[in-house]
């Protein structure tokens, strides 16, 4: 690592972000609003927060500058067009940036694994002695690499990835869980330090527009069940309306983008099930229909076979809405330890008892809301966060890290 630059300046450390995907592409999910939500967070403490990122947004680009710096939030994002091989996110205006500007910058935080981005941003600051940190956002999970391009993503790691993580100075995990994940695969890397996602309060309008849901839906006796995120295999909606059918008087909402037309698969197990008339699909939501959502449900439910963290679980804490969530949730930890909801067992008949019980007893699912509330309040908010995030960068840059921080 370099020394200490004569411009450093504790108080105010210059930080560079490398994300493949940014606001407003909100198509991506959770990452790019915890990215996001952490960079503000630091520029509101004062400190000169970048991010260099693309333009990419699905099979288009954003309709954003190009190639100069653009203030959101305080925060300076760059945004380089996506080159080819787009899977694996590469933009080569990343190089031409860090070339010219990487020795402005105090320290590196890369975000995600078996990206380019990644890759050639840790490159480029080992070359230049500058740290890094990366932040796996729960791609580095044993059941996601072996369900899906097994070979490729094993010869990433071995080839690619381990480098990159042996030699960063520290990685940012969000749950113990991701760090349970990651000690599975037996992978050696840096120290591991484990800071949680954070969330704002909501800054826009919380009604609930009727047009968005079927009439039946608005009129349902005991309310509906919510699912938010994006219609994904690994985020157990299967679990979900398997579960449906005992849950008397139970109505589900699936509200995010179908970006790999999973629902395809879906649609067939609904109406095997008889279900067609108690299973909605409204497609993405922004984030006024969020937020609304999340304050008419009597419940949101997150089944995921995998998640490494659950940014809906806060959002749905933050609004007083009870959540019941699976094992596998990075979040099933905080949900037991501040009694904002259930941790149920992914089998139909756990969920479908778990969710009737909240769905019975409306006092009930009150009482776990306020709990989360508080919780959010206390442990999550962006300011409190980020504080941490800043004080392990001040620990890398001044040589205090220790072995393992929880």
């Amino acid at each position: 690592m370099k020394p200490l630059s004569p411009g450093f300046n504790p108080a105010r450390l210059r930080i560079l972000h490398i994300v493949p995907t940014y606001v407003p592409a909100w198509r991506y999910g959770g990452p790019i609003r915890s990215v996001h939500g952490l960079c503000r967070g630091l520029a509101r403490q004062g400190h000169d927060v970048h991010v260099f990122t693309s333009s990419l947004d699905g099979p288009g680009e954003l309709d954003v500058p190009l190639a100069s710096p653009v203030d959101l939030d305080g925060v300076m994002v760059r945004y380089d067009p996506p080159g080819w091989p787009r899977r694996l996110y590469r933009y080569p205006g990343l190089l031409v940036a860090l070339r010219e500007q990487l020795v402005h910058f105090d320290i590196l935080h890369l975000h995600g694994v078996f990206l380019w981005s990644t890759w050639a941003a840790s490159r480029l600051a080992g070359q230049a002695g500058l740290p890094y940190i990366v932040s796996p956002r729960g791609m580095l999970v044993p059941e996601l690499i072996h369900r899906r391009n097994r070979l490729l993503k094993t010869l990433w790691i071995h080839l690619v990835e381990q480098r990159t993580l042996t030699r960063a100075a520290a990685l940012h995990l969000t749950t113990r869980r991701e760090a349970e994940d990651l000690t599975r695969l037996g992978l050696a890397t840096a120290p591991c330090h484990v800071i949680p996602n954070g969330l704002d309060p909501p800054d826009l309008p919380q009604d609930l527009d009727p047009e968005r849901l079927p009439p039946a839906l608005l009129a349902a006796e005991r309310g509906f069940i919510l699912f938010l995120g994006r219609v994904h295999w690994k985020k157990g909606l299967d679990r979900l309306i398997k579960a449906l059918p005992a849950i008397q008087g139970g109505v589900l909402v699936i509200a995010g983008n179908d970006e790999d037309g999973y629902r395809r698969h879906l649609d067939p197990l609904i109406a095997g099930l008889q279900l067609t008339n108690r299973v909605h699909f409204i497609g993405a939501v922004d984030e006024r229909q969020k937020w609304g959502l999340l304050r008419q449900a009597r419940v949101l439910a997150l089944a995921s076979y995998s998640e490494n963290f659950g940014n809906v679980i806060l959002e749905a804490m933050q609004m007083g809405c009870p959540v019941v969530v699976t094992e596998e949730v990075g979040l099933a930890c905080t949900v037991a330890e501040t009694s904002c909801g259930v941790v149920s067992a992914g089998d139909p008949a756990s969920l479908a008892a778990t969710l009737q019980h909240i769905l019975d007893h409306p006092e009930v699912g009150k009482e776990l809301g306020r709990r989360g509330q508080r919780a959010v309040q206390e442990h999550f908010t962006w300011d409190a966060v980020s504080t941490k995030m800043a004080t392990l960068y001040r620990d890398i840059l001044s040589g205090n890290i220790t072995p393992h921080r929880t």
